[in-house]
This record gives structure tokens, sequence and C-alpha cells, in this order.
């Protein structure tokens, strides 16, 4: 999302409904809502205070009774469960769905294990991104993956497009969009324990990144160790009219400790994690190299190529890229998307492209680009936010990883 993220969103929902008359209120959001679409939870958001907002085309909360800072902090302590079923869920399958599917990712795909998934980049001609995805090699024959919502229509054109190409040939593929399901997303330390309650199957044999087709409170869902926040926890694919079910036994076998959490929370969990926002942190004129995913390309395809942009990616991996993605910490008011990042003399050396407040740092984070040479810790920067110059306080690693959240999935990792 452009302007700043889901954060600043819902900061400024949050002031408008604290200020205004709710009955205008109501009037307006039944207005702007009608061409939304909504998704099997709707009612259930609704019923439990969430502020609806547009988003990507749907209706979705950005948060609801407690505050986006309560929320994000609740999420590292105890849980959230977070409606994520705007995104699209999608299964690739037939004996070439595997070759077929490597020509559009960075992923090495053949080289999963069946019941394991990796996070991969669609890219174009020039090794742009054209959408990042969570993949999961189901079988040889079944890839099940989820693409954002806000890039599903041209996803799905962009996928369709190479398809009609790879079957005119021979190719056997084809694919199934699950619109017949929704998707939650479990996340935090109760997410295991609590989950636990909710199936038979001993879950912590599922390690980070595994997938397994298995029965959830009386339903078959699809369920993957993931997540984006940066916390243990889970993506669960559910049908559409057992979600609402699913998600009040979540609910109530936390004891309240898991909480109903906001599009608002989750920019904030995924910014103090270093995840990449697509729209903010990855476009289709950024490639993996310079967002910092060159380790998202497997060795195989590093050394056979054989997807879109693999020239102009390959190269990049060799020499180089012209700009980084970084993390920063800022003193004044928090960096913005768009702020410019300049050096020491003055001279423009980047953007910032996504930037808040970080409720568990209670600092001021920020991601973005600079020109290779000015990424390395020590270099001297800063930021013009509201027309001032203001100092970059501090830097992390080129994957801007602010919370030291990649030693917990590294514990979840299979042995």
């Amino acid at each position: 999302m452009r302007g700043g993220g889901l954060w600043q969103l819902g900061q400024s929902v949050t002031r408008r409904l604290a200020q205004s008359d709710k009955k205008t209120v109501a009037r307006r959001c039944f207005a702007s809502e009608a061409d939304l679409k909504k998704t099997a939870l709707y009612d259930f958001h609704v019923a439990h205070g969430g502020k609806m907002v547009p988003f990507a085309g749907w209706s979705m909360p950005i948060q609801y009774k407690d505050s986006i800072m309560d929320s994000t902090l609740n999420c590292r302590e105890n849980g959230s469960l977070f409606d994520v079923a705007h995104m699209c869920g999608l299964s690739l399958k037939g004996k070439d769905c595997i070759p077929f599917l490597e020509k559009l990712v960075i992923a090495d795909v053949a080289g999963l294990a069946p019941g394991t998934g990796t996070l991969t980049v669609f890219t174009n001609e020039k090794g742009g991104a054209i959408d990042d995805s969570v993949i999961t090699k189901v079988t040889n024959e079944h890839i099940y993956l989820v693409v954002n919502a806000g890039c599903r229509d041209k996803d799905l054109a962009h996928i369709e497009e190479h398809m009609k190409a790879f079957t005119s040939k021979g190719g056997d593929v084809s694919w199934h969009i699950h619109d017949e399901r929704s998707l939650l997303a479990l996340q935090g330390p109760l997410a295991a324990p609590v989950l636990q309650h909710l199936t038979k199957e001993d879950l912590s044999k599922l390690y980070f990144g595994e997938f397994q087709v298995l029965d959830i409170n009386g339903a078959l869902c699809y369920l993957t160790r993931t997540g984006y926040t940066g916390e243990d926890g889970f993506e669960i694919s559910v049908p559409s009219e057992n979600a609402v079910d699913l998600a009040k036994a979540i609910l109530e076998k936390s004891e309240g400790k898991v909480r109903l959490t906001g599009l608002g929370a989750r920019d904030s969990l995924r910014l103090e994690a270093g995840l990449c926002l697509y729209g903010n942190d990855m476009e289709q004129h950024t490639t993996p190299v310079e967002a910092g995913l060159t380790w998202a390309i497997g060795k195989r395809r590093r050394a056979e190529g054989g997807f879109l942009g693999a020239e102009v990616i390959l190269k990049q991996i060799e020499q180089g890229p012209s700009i980084r993605r970084v993390g920063l910490f800022s003193a004044g008011p928090p960096a913005r998307s768009h702020c410019e990042i300049q050096d020491e003399k003055g001279q423009n050396i980047g953007e910032v492209t996504s930037g808040g407040f970080s409720p568990c740092l209670k600092k001021n984070i920020a991601m973005g680009y600079v020109k290779s040479g000015h990424h390395k810790n020590g270099t001297k920067l800063k930021i013009v936010i509201r027309g001032k110059f203001r100092p970059v306080v501090g830097w992390v690693n080129h994957q801007g990883i602010f919370l030291n959240l990649r030693a917990k999935s590294l514990a979840l990792a299979k042995p």
C-alpha cells in the first residue's frame, strides 16, 4: 500500500472515528462499502468492533477496540488472529506444474521436499518483482501458493498468459483458484498451544515452512507453519463455511489471550521484523537482489537461470546491485514512505519505503533503498522528514531486521 503503510491509515481512521458523529460515520461506511468485497468473517469483525476500511478492493478491519500499539504488543506477548482471506490462494496441478512455475519464480521448486515451502518472487523480463509469494510443494504434481490481494488481478493474468503458451506446446499444468476457501493467520507465542486444542495432529512435528492437510475444528484445512510477523504461527486455509466457527474456537481456546487483530498491527509487526510490503518495499522496478532477497534464489537457479529476468538478476549477484534495501533508526518524527535519504554532503542517495514508530522497541524504525556503498553500518546519513534533516542514529543489517526474530524461525526449523 502506498503512502506510508497501514499503520498511518489506522491512526488516521482512529482519529476520524473519535472526532466524527457515529451516525454520519455509519452512513459513510455503508455507502463506501457497497462496492467492496467482504470476507466470510465480515459480520464477525463488525460484531467485535472492527473498524472496517477499504483495502485492495475489500472491506477489511484496520483495528478493533484496542489500539494498534496494544495489538502489536499482544501479538508478541500472546498472540493474534488475522483475517487474511482477501489474499488469493491457488493450486497448480499436473506433471509439469513444477517446470512451469520455475519459469516464473526464482525459487528452486524442484528441490523442495514434498510438504515444504518457501518465500519466492514472481519476476518480469527485466528482473523486477511482480509480486512476492509463499509457495508450497504439496506433491510433485501439486503446488499451493498464496499471492497478495492487491496483486491478484495482474498475478493471475500473468500466470494465465504463460500457462496458455506452456500448455499449447504440450505442457501438463492446470490451476484452481481457491475462492471457496478463507485464510486465517494465527501468530504469536500461543499460536501452537492454542491450535493444538483443535486438532489431533501433533503440531510439534510441523516445522517452520512445512505444510499439512489436516482436520482442524472439524474442517479439512491446509496448514502452513509460516506468517508475516516474525513470530511463530500458522496460516490456515479453511473452507469459507467453517471460517467463523474456527475463528470463534481459536479465540475461546486462548481464554482471551489471542485477540482479533487488524491490518494496522500487521503492518507494524512486519516492519519490526524487516519484512517487505509489496507496493512499498518492492515494486516492478525492484529486483530480488536489490530487496535483499538473494537468499531466496536457489543455488541451482543461480547456476541454470531459466526464470524471467534471470540475466539481469544473476548479473547483479555477480557484480552487486546499484541500490540496496536497508533498515535504519531515525531521530525526530517517524520517517514515512518517500522521505528522502541524503549523505553527509546533502546529496540524495535514496528513499524511505516504509517507516513508523516501533511499539516494541519504542523508537522510530524505517526501511528504504540507498546507493550501494552507503549501506554499511556506521555510514553517516540523514533523512528529510517534514522538511527538516534528521540524523540516522543506527543501522541494522541489509535485510532490515529490527527485532531478533530470526532466532525464533531458526528454532522452529527442522533439525
